[in-house]
């Protein structure tokens, strides 16, 4: 049968979220995570999306998965049993860490525990130079005497992570040789093929963090691709990667930290697309989803994008209290703050939303799996802003009394109010929350939050997202189709790409023009095949950046490389770049002191260009309400009528006047009194603030 279609599915916390592209139509599907096995949420929801659409899975052409699966097993401690071998002397290196406080005042402060404990960190006899040098070849037995130790230890996974080996990778090559050879069946990360850049601590960690959900990503992708053909699905199978690009399955099973953070990469993706249609290059972009809310600025049209992350932080806004990965991401601060966070009263009467959540199992209690927590979603069903026989397009039916009865229980029994004002804290407090992350991540990044328009999808964002703006300062919310599944529709619009990263330390008034353009040329030949594997015609896009500093500085920033040999007169082109880059970020630059590169990045992709605008609509009648329903008001705390639409019957060019709710199977927009919903030429919810709240 001809291929026609393509099929994307985004696994979080509580929901599976899949979306379908038929020959120019468009079909979503939700449905509860399946934690203990979770292909099988996959395997159900393919089969119903495709059965709606009415094709058979040999029609797809191809599929496109992004998942929490690594980032949930790194928190959750549920990883390989991995072994860290390491240079003599350096087997402290990933517990001593930076050596500071990032809770300076904090007697009490606590790290992350490192994913290899001490007793699994094992030295080995060798010697690399930071250019590369072989100060001490790598001693072969002091490797084999560890084979007893992977033996006794049950070692499911082995990290590798010498001195230098950025620079010169041998030594860990041969030691990955030798394991290989005598243990076939483990999995073996090496530092300098995982993170080949300086910086110790950051390079072991990320390889631990490979090494340690190696295993269990690999057994999930065999385990999904087998079940995907066996429902006749034979298409190829890629995976989105945290920095917005997708990838082949074979690359994810080697480098699965790099499909960490996939799922929101997705909603950026489709958050930039959705501010070109819409003529909001300067954009917010919320995902709000049963787990959490990211929260991602667009400038230009353009994602924020950076070198690395914190996960698994042991204080949720405190930056190095986390475990450091270097990988490509899409920039973005991510909260506990989704449907499922559960409120508690703590000790001083404080009502706090999340980090933890209900998840998808038991799930918040008017799921009526057996919750006894209040959640996010709880307080919204309590306020009217969610209707029970319709959550999830009618297949989960809420059951309102539960709801009623933790909220009064767990919030209003230690503070004496009612249920129904408990649920008004609890909104507040989670809206609150995720409108202090976004003003925290635009001020440290040196960004205005001014102009911008918001760009709300995730099953719950869409309910939050006009009283969150408000709290922003923000005139515009945009909620694009298919909300509720916008990460997976977001992996359809992605691009087949690969970044390689490489360290080598260059000044510009010593600079090494031919082993630099050497170096590049393995960079772009190593990112071209990867992207090959996906792409097998067709061109392919490249982009090249140098991480640039000041002598003596710690930190980078990011500089565009000409594409192509780089002559010497491109020296002077790359300190003009850089000196306009800081003057931009700080404001001045520092005569007289050498620049110097310390990182080289090649990106090879598939090129994509962002829509263009839509045309305004024609203007149509004000569409009639289907019903009403009562709504309480989480800023006065007061009941009103509020007019609902089916979403699916409005048309573009309509208008409609708040207060009001308009309902989809995979979430609600609620539309408050004092702001316009009007439906643009492609579909979209466009919620405009007439006055101030």
């Amino acid at each position: 049968m001809k291929s026609i279609a393509r099929l994307s599915i985004d696994i979080g916390g509580t929901f599976t979220d899949l979306a379908l592209e038929v020959s120019g139509r468009q079909f979503s599907h939700k449905l509860l995570t399946t934690p203990r096995a979770p292909e099988r949420a996959v395997l159900d929801g393919a089969r119903t999306i495709l059965d709606e659409a009415g094709i058979r899975p040999d029609a797809l052409s191809l599929i496109i998965h992004g998942t929490t699966l690594a980032t949930n097993a790194i928190i959750e401690r549920k990883g390989a049993r991995t072994a860290l071998l390491v240079t003599e002397g350096f087997r402290d290196s990933v517990e001593m860490a930076y050596e500071n406080r990032f809770a300076q005042y904090d007697l009490g402060v606590e790290r992350p525990k490192p994913l290899v404990p001490r007793y699994l960190r094992w030295p080995v006899s060798e010697r690399m130079g930071p250019a590369g040098q072989v100060w001490a070849a790598l001693d072969e037995n002091s490797v084999r005497a560890l084979l007893p130790k992977l033996e006794a230890e049950k070692v499911e996974s082995v990290a590798i992570g010498f001195l230098h080996a950025y620079a010169n990778p041998i030594n860990e090559r041969r030691a990955a040789e030798i394991i290989s050879e005598a243990r076939p069946d483990l999995s073996i990360s090496i530092s300098s093929e995982v993170c080949p850049e300086v910086r110790e601590y950051e390079r072991l960690s990320t390889t631990c963090a490979n090494a340690y959900v190696q295993p269990l990503m690999a057994h999930y992708l065999s385990e999904l691709e087998a079940g995907l053909k066996s429902i006749g699905a034979g298409c190829p199978l890629l995976l989105m990667m945290s920095s917005g690009g997708v990838t082949t399955l074979e690359t994810g099973i080697d480098f699965p930290i790099r499909l960490v953070d996939s799922g929101p990469a997705g909603g950026a993706i489709l958050a930039c697309d959705i501010a070109a249609i819409c003529g909001a290059p300067n954009a917010l972009s919320f995902d709000m989803g049963g787990t959490t809310a990211k929260i991602c600025l667009i400038d230009n049209g353009v994602a924020q994008t950076s070198r690395g992350f914190e996960v698994a932080r042991a204080y949720r806004h405190s930056r190095g209290s986390g475990l450091p990965i270097r990988i490509p991401v899409v920039e973005m601060v991510e909260i506990g703050a989704g449907g499922g966070s559960i409120a508690t009263v703590d000790g001083m009467l404080r009502i706090n939303v999340g980090p933890e959540s209900a998840g998808a199992d038991p799930g918040p209690a008017c799921y009526g799996l057996g919750a006894l927590t209040a959640t996010v979603t709880d307080a919204d069903v309590q306020l009217g802003r969610v209707n029970p026989k319709y959550f999830a397009g009618g297949t989960i039916r809420l059951l309102p009394d539960k709801s009623s009865e933790v909220l009064s229980k767990n919030i209003g029994a230690s503070l004496e109010i009612d249920d129904v004002e408990s649920a008004c804290m609890v909104v507040e407090i989670v809206n609150e929350n995720m409108a202090n992350a976004a003003r925290v991540h635009a001020v440290e990044r040196g960004k205005d939050m001014t102009g911008r328009a918001m760009i709300a999808f995730g099953g719950a964002a869409p309910l939050h997202a006009a009283r969150m703006a408000e709290k922003l300062g923000l005139d515009q919310v945009i909620v694009p189709t298919d909300a509720g599944v916008g990460s997976a529709i977001g992996f359809l619009r992605a691009p087949i790409s690969y970044e390689v990263v490489r360290s080598r330390f260059t000044r510009l008034n010593d600079f090494e023009l031919r082993a630099v353009n050497e170096m590049i040329s393995d960079m772009q030949a190593e990112a071209r095949r990867v992207v090959r594997l996906g792409i097998t015609k067709g061109e392919l896009t490249e982009r090249r950046t140098a991480d640039m500093r000041y002598a003596g500085q710690g930190h980078e920033i990011s500089v565009q490389v000409p594409i192509r040999p780089l002559r010497p007169a491109d020296i002077k082109l790359l300190q003009k770049s850089f000196d306009q880059s800081y003057q931009q970020q700080y404001g001045r630059i520092i005569p007289g002191i050498d620049v110097e590169i310390l990182n080289w990045t090649v990106t090879v992709s598939r090129p994509i260009e962002l829509p263009k605008r839509a045309p305004e609509p024609k203007l149509l009648v004000t569409p009639s309400a289907n019903s009403v329903r009562k709504v309480i008001d989480t800023a006065s705390g007061k009941a009103g009528d509020y007019s609902v639409y089916v979403r699916a019957k409005l048309k573009p060019g309509m208008e409609i006047k708040g207060p009001a709710l308009i309902v989809e199977n995979e979430t609600t927009t609620v539309v408050p009194r004092h702001f316009d919903a009007n439906i643009n030429s492609v579909g979209y919810i466009i919620l405009n603030r007439r006055e101030t709240g």
